[in-house]
């Protein structure tokens, strides 16, 4: 089964997360100190709030070496909401910021893309859609397409085309999940999903050392 650590820099909504992981029988803990970390089998990056407070935050702390050694290992690493778009490459939330570069694409604004009249931040409940003509992804073995889970946000992960394993509708398709590698991200809250987010957490916590093919 293995322990998955849940990194803690003071950004995130660490509780619900860690309740859980022990729902569905897993262990877990929280911890911002790399020894401990480097301990686990997997890495769990939660977030919310704003992209360049907490990009700050993993540098000065030293955790943004340790998140980017963790992957480079090929131990299993999951990003949910801003810490899947922590995961790229940099973001244009309040100016130009950097991101931990470990999957290709940018972060940027929903608002241009999305029809007049739909609400800023996007809060709510929305379908998957799984890429057309590409294997369904691992972290969605136990999830059939069509199936709901939890946004809040307003911006969304893009330029990562190749690695979008995921997107819901929201006047527009916006990415929902994506994949390099070892390296999975989710826009969504697996853990304010119900039974599909203990699904998805699940199926992660089985993923093996080493991912998917990029």
């Amino acid at each position: 089964m293995g322990i998955t650590a849940i990194i803690d820099y003071g950004v995130g909504n660490l509780f619900s997360l860690k309740s859980s992981l022990r729902y569905i029988g897993q262990r877990a803990v929280v911890t911002g100190d790399p020894g401990e970390i480097a301990a686990c089998d997997r890495v769990i990056l939660p977030g919310v709030g704003a992209f360049g407070d907490a990009a700050e935050k993993l540098r000065s702390s030293g955790l943004a070496d340790t998140i980017r050694a963790q992957a480079a290992a090929g131990k299993p690493l999951l990003g949910i909401c801003l810490g899947m778009q922590l995961l790229f490459e940099r973001s244009y939330e309040y100016g130009a910021h950097e991101g931990l570069g470990l999957i290709p694409g940018e972060v940027t604004p929903i608002g241009p893309i999305i029809p007049r009249g739909y609400k800023i931040p996007h809060i709510g409940w929305n379908a998957l859609n799984f890429p057309p003509g590409r294997p369904k992804s691992a972290l969605f073995e136990c999830v059939e397409e069509g199936e709901n889970v939890y946004f809040v946000h307003s911006y969304h992960a893009s330029g990562c085309d190749r690695s979008v394993i995921a997107t819901a509708e929201y006047g527009t398709f916006l990415t929902a999940a994506a994949a390099r590698g070892n390296v999975y991200g989710t826009q969504f809250h697996p853990e304010k999903s119900g039974p599909v987010g203990l699904r998805i957490l699940l199926a992660f916590c089985g993923l093996p050392a080493g991912g998917e093919a990029p």
